[in-house]
């Protein structure tokens, strides 16, 4: 069993930059993918972006050029570097990690950390 715990999250203002960072604890298969997906009260959660564990990644149209996201395999650790933010990435941003063993997919989130960006 994994466990997902992010942190990072917090109140800056427009234009700022936060990191946030995603924990796994347990022992993740060598396969698998890191994602990011964040959610405001009232919509759907929103795909962010993705790592894989080759490194590969991925974001959505309304990041890219502006958030970064790496991994460090040995030490289960990931992060989403967000930069020039807007008050439109005010959300609850969650990690969440897909891996597949033999055939089995297995899914896990994290709970989830705040961010805010305001004046």
């Amino acid at each position: 069993q994994v466990q997902l715990v992010e942190s990072g999250g917090g109140l800056v203002q427009p234009g700022g930059s936060l990191r946030l960072s995603c924990a796994a604890s347990g022992t993740m298969f060598s396969d698998n993918v890191m994602n990011w997906y964040r959610q405001v009260p009232g919509k759907l959660r929103e795909f962010v972006a993705f790592i894989t564990s080759g490194g590969k990644t991925h974001f959505a149209d309304s990041v890219r050029g502006r958030f970064t996201i790496s991994r460090d395999n040995a030490k289960n650790l990931g992060w989403l570097q967000m930069n020039s933010l807007k008050p439109d990435d005010t959300a609850v941003y969650f990690c969440n990690v897909v891996e597949t063993h033999q055939g089995s997919k297995y899914e896990y989130w994290g709970q989830g950390t705040q961010v805010t960006v305001s004046s």
